[in-house]
């Protein structure tokens, strides 16, 4: 039996298995594979981050209101500063990574150290940054109280200013247990408690005339809306269910729950990314520093890291706006 072999005229090329498909070493190609499927995550998740927000836009949070602080800037509100900041030295350590590839193809291997590190600790006061913001956010700043239909009902003066409740709430001296299965129901366990009960605040609400209840849902002006004096003493009897103080996977003082949960996750996914970025541009550091790439006369790893990071860098932008901007 013969067998026929047929040549096709490609054999060699491009997609006729050749060794360097548009031009691109295996390493490269698997590198735009990884960011492809990635930025498909990413986008799944935006749009269903997109979808939630326009379905409940008359009660999500306003991001001015949200992210207010900077360290070591204690009672001031500064909205979106700090988180401009982040977005800067990202997009800073982007740059530092532009130069490092390009040290590379030049083989300038003390350039190429001096950029990783720069790139590296720009990361790390990113890293930083967000773990911050997260301590921040979950701890929160004025608390508010959580109806029994899941709303927030939070507190301004007359002037419209957020008041905390540590600034009105009446303490009651008691003394008050958490629930666990030791001295509670066996199939229920409370986590911990908040510095104030519904009692407290609505005895603080009654003491101080100048304090109003301002609920989540926004007016036509898209600013939410703030009751009269008997319009927010009746809410708070007769609906208030809970204190809430800060933001977790459950609740949310500043507005629905739905986007505490979407930043811990998706600004959480994209901190993994970072962390691990820094981790692999750290090793690839040290292999500069040993000469690897020296005397393979290629830093083609650096700029296999360097597509990673200005994908992770690209990721952010769209973070940043649908978070903070929009």
């Amino acid at each position: 039996m013969s067998t026929t072999v047929v040549n096709t005229g490609t054999e060699g090329k491009t997609w006729g298995g050749g060794n360097r498909p548009l031009n691109a070493s295996y390493g490269k190609m698997m590198m735009w594979f990884f960011i492809v499927s990635d930025a498909l995550t990413f986008s799944g998740f935006l749009a269903a981050y997109g979808f939630s927000r326009f379905k409940f836009i008359d009660s999500w949070p306003i991001a001015d209101e949200v992210f207010t602080h900077v360290p070591f800037l204690h009672g001031q509100e500064l909205p979106m500063i700090y988180v401009a900041f982040m977005t800067f030295i990202l997009i800073m350590s982007s740059v530092t990574m532009v130069l490092a590839v390009d040290a590379g193809h030049h083989l300038n291997k003390a350039k190429v150290t001096l950029y990783m590190l720069l790139t590296i600790l720009g990361g790390l006061i990113f890293v930083g940054s967000q773990a911050w913001e997260w301590a921040t956010f979950i701890k929160g700043d004025y608390g508010a109280i959580q109806t029994k239909g899941g709303n927030i009902l939070q507190f301004v003066d007359t002037e419209g200013h957020r008041v905390a409740l540590r600034d009105f709430a009446v303490v009651e001296p008691k003394e008050r247990t958490a629930h666990d299965k030791t001295n509670g129901l066996w199939f229920v366990e409370e986590g911990t408690l908040p510095s104030y009960t519904v009692e407290e605040v609505i005895a603080g609400l009654e003491t101080h005339e100048n304090i109003l209840v301002r609920t989540q849902l926004l007016d036509e002006h898209g600013q939410k809306t703030i009751l009269s004096r008997e319009e927010s003493l009746k809410q708070l009897k007769q609906n208030g269910k809970a204190v809430v103080e800060g933001a977790n996977l459950h609740v949310n003082e500043y507005g629905s729950p739905l986007f505490a949960d979407f930043f811990f996750f998706i600004t959480g996914f994209h901190g993994f990314h970072v962390f691990s970025g820094v981790v692999i541009n750290i090793i690839i550091f040290f292999n500069v520093i040993l000469g690897t790439y020296e005397r393979r006369k290629s830093y083609e790893m650096v700029e296999k890291v360097g597509l990673y990071w200005h994908f992770v860098d690209l990721v952010w932008v769209f973070v940043f706006t649908f978070f903070y901007l929009v």
